[in-house]
C-alpha cells in the first residue's frame, strides 16, 4: 500500500511521540486516576480489610475539619503573599538588570544561585540561621529583644511569614529571569517612540512596558503560583507544620495523612482538592490577564 508523504510524516511523528505519551500515562495519568478512585473510600493501609466506599465523605471531612481548613487558609496565605512579593521584587530587579552590560550579566549569574539550591537544603540553612539558641541571625535577634524569644520559626505569629520570606529569597531570582526575558523581547522601536514623544519613565512603564509584558507576567505568575501552592519541602524541614498548625499546608497535611497515619483515602482527597485549587487559580489568572489585555490593547 502506497502512503503519501503527509501520511508517512504523520505516522513518523506519532511513533516518535508514543513513548512520551505512554510515559506520561504511566507516571501521571494512572496514579491520578488511582488517587481519584481512592478518595471515595475509607482506606487505611494498616486496616486494608476494613476498606469501605464512603462516597464524598472524605471531601466533606476536608472542609468540616478545623485542622484542614487551617491548612487551606495557610496555603492560600502563603501563595498569595509569597508570589505577590516575588512579582514586585522580580519586576524591580528585572528593570534594574534590563540594560545589557558586563556588570549586569555578572549580577544575574550570582542572583540565580538561590534557585539552584533544593528547597530542602534552603529550609535546613534558614532553620539553622534563625534558631534562637545558636543561629547566626536568630541568636542576635533574640539577644537584642527583637521578635519572640523562642525564635522566629517557633512562634505561631511569625513562623508563616518567615517561610514566605524564605520562599521569596529562593524563587525571586526565577521570577526575575522570566520577566527579564520578557523585557529583552520588547520591541525597541516602540519604546524609543514613546521616549521621543516625551513620555516620562512612569508613563512608558504604565502605557508601554506593562501592557507588552502581560504574557510574561502571566507565565511567571502561573508557574510560581502552581509551585508555591504545593509547598512542602521547606515547611517540612523548618517547622513541620507547627507551632499549633500555624504553618500546616495542604501538601504537608496530605503527606502526613498518607505516610504517617496511612489514611490513603483521605490523603488522596487532599491531593485532589489541591489540584482543583491550582486549576481554579490558574484559570482565574488567565481570565484576569486576558481581561487586562483586552482593556489595555483593545483586542
Amino acid at each position: 500500500m502506497h502512503y503519501s508523504f503527509a501520511n508517512r510524516r504523520r505516522l513518523f511523528l506519532f511513533l516518535m511521540a508514543t513513548p512520551a505519551v505512554l510515559y506520561v500515562a504511566a507516571v501521571g495519568l494512572w496514579p491520578l486516576a488511582q488517587g481519584i478512585g481512592y478518595s471515595f473510600y475509607k482506606y487505611n493501609l494498616l486496616r486494608p480489610a476494613r476498606t469501605q466506599f464512603v462516597g464524598l465523605q472524605n471531601y466533606i471531612d476536608i472542609f468540616s475539619d478545623a485542622t484542614t481548613r487551617k491548612a487551606i487558609l495557610n496555603t492560600f496565605q502563603f501563595t498569595f503573599f509569597s508570589v505577590g512579593l516575588q512579582l514586585v521584587l522580580g519586576f524591580a530587579l528585572a528593570l534594574l538588570l534590563w540594560r545589557d552590560s558586563r556588570f549586569n550579566r555578572a549580577v544575574l549569574a550570582f542572583l540565580l544561585i538561590p534557585s539552584t539550591i533544593t528547597p530542602l537544603v534552603v529550609g535546613l540553612i534558614f532553620k539553622a540561621m534563625l534558631g534562637a539558641d545558636y543561629g547566626i541571625i536568630g541568636y542576635f535577634l533574640s539577644d537584642a529583644g527583637i521578635g519572640p524569644r523562642s525564635g522566629l520559626l517557633t512562634d505561631a505569629g511569625t513562623a508563616l511569614w518567615m517561610l514566605i520570606l524564605i520562599d521569596c529569597w529562593e524563587w525571586t531570582p526565577l521570577m526575575t529571569l522570566i520577566l527579564l526575558a520578557g523585557l529583552k523581547s520588547l520591541p525597541g522601536d516602540v519604546l524609543e517612540a514613546g521616549q521621543v514623544d516625551g513620555a516620562t519613565a512612569w508613563q512608558r512603564f504604565r502605557l508601554l512596558i506593562l501592557p507588552l509584558m502581560l504574557p510574561s507576567v502571566f507565565l511567571a505568575l502561573t508557574l510560581r503560583t502552581m509551585d508555591a501552592f504545593r509547598v512542602f519541602d521547606s515547611v517540612f524541614v523548618t517547622t513541620g507544620g507547627g507551632p499549633d498548625d500555624a504553618t500546616n499546608t495542604l501538601m504537608l497535611l496530605g503527606v502526613k495523612e498518607g505516610l504517617q497515619f496511612f489514611n490513603v483515602g483521605f490523603a488522596s482527597a487532599v491531593g485532589n482538592v489541591t489540584l482543583l485549587f491550582i486549576a481554579l487559580i490558574a484559570t482565574m489568572l488567565l481570565l484576569v490577564v486576558r481581561r487586562a489585555d483586552v482593556r489595555i490593547n483593545g483586542k
